[in-house]
């Protein structure tokens, strides 16, 4: 199958973000790198007559984190821990208040090999920044995307603790996986 014109809706169904985070600090050798998936999100992509991308937006539920992995650190992660550091993240992010990022693309730019540059604005914990993801084309209809998030550009302080020995790198690199291929209803129709 292949991408067609029209609207295509976005979800975990076939697709999925990964956050990735990255231990720093005096007491690094306690922590944890993660990698945290966000469990609920949507989107939808506008694809032109001419298959080149025209329009992305993507909303991500802040409060639906689940940490899938964590390396390193003087012992494994158990379900306890997971789920705690779910709630510290879902703190750190001030998901309460803003339960919500979106990203909303303003800009695309392939490249030869099918993938490009994808810029536009990055709205989380209530503040807007600009982001660029890069795009790589991974197999017939399926790419991925990556980008780094910097917290304190947002306004959010990274994760401390042992009294500040123990942090969270501010950088959060971001993976994206998706598969554009027409899901078995088809691609849903643009208005007219």
């Amino acid at each position: 199958m292949a991408v067609h014109a029209g609207r295509l809706q976005l979800g975990t169904d076939r697709a999925r973000i990964l956050l990735h985070t990255f231990r720093d600090g005096l007491a690094a050798q306690a922590g944890h790198d993660l990698t945290i998936e966000v469990g609920r999100w949507s989107g939808s992509l506008t694809v032109n007559d001419d298959l080149s991308p025209s329009a992305l937006e993507v909303r991500a539920d802040m409060g639906s984190l689940i940490v899938r992995e964590g390396t390193g650190g003087l012992k494994p992660l158990t379900d306890r821990d997971r789920r705690e550091i779910a709630v510290t993240a879902r703190k750190t992010l001030g998901a309460d208040r803003n339960p919500e990022a979106v990203f909303t693309a303003s800009k695309f730019e392939p490249d030869a090999d099918g993938g490009g540059m994808v810029s536009g604005t990055l709205t989380l914990a209530g503040q807007s920044r600009p982001l660029q993801l890069r795009i790589r084309k991974t197999g017939p209809d399926r790419y991925h995307a990556t980008t780094s998030v910097v917290q304190t550009q947002f306004g959010i302080k990274p994760y401390t603790g042992f009294f500040g020995a123990l942090k969270v790198r501010d950088a959060i690199d971001v993976d994206v996986d998706i598969d554009l291929s027409e899901p078995s209803g088809g691609p849903e129709e643009t208005p007219t």
